[in-house]
This record gives C-alpha cells, sequence and structure tokens, in this order.
C-alpha cells in the first residue's frame, strides 16, 4: 500500500488536468489530489491511474475516469455530514472522494467480487463510510433514508422510483440517464411531489442492473 512523491506529483498534474476541463469544485479538486487512485486499481495499471481514463476492475466493471468522477462529485455540492447514498461502490474511489469532502457515505454494490474487494480495502486506506452493503441498488437504502443527495456510478435506462422517494426536499439526485450514452442528469427535490431537472451532456457508464449478482 505504498503512496509516493511520485504518485502525489502525477496527481496535482491531475487536478490540472481535471481545472482545464472545467472542474471549479476546490473541495473536490483537493480531495482527488489527496486519494492514491493507484491503490483502488490493480497493480497492472499502476502506471496509468492518475491518467484522466475509466480502467476495468473485475466483474465486468469500470474505475470511472476522474474526470467524470469529479463532475459527478462537484454537482452534488456536498457539505460536511451531509448524508450520502452512492448506488454502485465499484472500486471504491468515487466513496473515497465523497468520504474526503466530508460527507457521511451509504454504498451499495451489487458484485460479490467488488463488495469484499473494496469492503477489505477502505480500512487500510483509512476510509470510514457509514455503510457499506451488498445489495441491488435500483432499490436503494430505503432504513437509512431520507438522504441529503444521492449519486448513481452506472448509466440507469430510467431513475428508480424508490431513489427519488429517498431523497430530502431540497435534496440532490445525479445519475447518468440512457442505454448506450448517458446523459448526466440533475434531480433536485422540490417538495414532496416535484422535481426539477438539469442535463448535463454526454458521459459513457456501465450499466445500472437490477439486483444482486
Amino acid at each position: 500500500m505504498k503512496d509516493t512523491a511520485k504518485h502525489q506529483g502525477l496527481r496535482n498534474q491531475l487536478v490540472t488536468t481535471l481545472e482545464q476541463k472545467g472542474i471549479t469544485d476546490r473541495a473536490v479538486l483537493d480531495a482527488i489530489k489527496k486519494i492514491p487512485r493507484h491503490l483502488f486499481l490493480n497493480s497492472s495499471f499502476e502506471d496509468f491511474a492518475y491518467q484522466d481514463k475509466a480502467f476495468p476492475i473485475g466483474a465486468g466493471q469500470t474505475i470511472s475516469q476522474p474526470y467524470t468522477v469529479a463532475f459527478q462529485s462537484q454537482l452534488l455540492e456536498v457539505k460536511k455530514d451531509h448524508k450520502i447514498l452512492e448506488i454502485g461502490t465499484g472500486s471504491g474511489y468515487q466513496t473515497a472522494v465523497l468520504f474526503m469532502l466530508g460527507a457521511k457515505v451509504y454504498t451499495v454494490e451489487r458484485q460479490n467480487e467488488l463488495f469484499k474487494t473494496t469492503s477489505n480495502l477502505f480500512p487500510k486506506l483509512n476510509i470510514r463510510p457509514k455503510h457499506v452493503t451488498f445489495g441491488d441498488g435500483y432499490k436503494g437504502l430505503p432504513n437509512f433514508a431520507p438522504f441529503d443527495s444521492i449519486i448513481v456510478t452506472a448509466g440507469a435506462p430510467f431513475i428508480p422510483q424508490p431513489l427519488m422517494a429517498q431523497l430530502k426536499i431540497g435534496g440532490r439526485l445525479v445519475i447518468p440517464l440512457g442505454e448506450d450514452v448517458q446523459i448526466m442528469t440533475l434531480l433536485i427535490r422540490k417538495n414532496e411531489t416535484q422535481f426539477e431537472k438539469h442535463e448535463f451532456g454526454e458521459f459513457r457508464f456501465v450499466p445500472l442492473l437490477e439486483d444482486k449478482n
């Protein structure tokens, strides 16, 4: 679990790249500057870990491109102690960013292999989500609702109804919507029945699947 000065230098370069691509949230950039992304990847990818690219992580899943992680995190407008539901723990890298932003993170992963790997990794990196669970992201975590915000890290054909129900009034739901290419979508809950919708261009994600694997 080594994190060297060379890794830090590469992270600084990555942050510069993200700023050039339009990420402005200082807290998000600082989190990315601190988190050893190479430790969330298979060691064969270590040399590429700080390129702004997605990589395979097993179980047919990927670790998202840093720009995508930063973009989604920025849309959430995370405040300290915000209760955030993350659908798709994956490599745990996005979880780590939210944790560094001061959020109380509740994260759900449907792939047992990834769930086990990240559950072991977090304590080693001193990342302490409130709750890491193996389950179906479409259902959310009703027992812990409502949430200040919800982030979905896989492409969804539609917005799962349970997730909308588990969002606080004033809360933000960030989800990539679509089949092959996704439109990054932000929903802000205005009241019990109304949501305000914003769209932010095209992204590519692995699909959000139902049920546990």
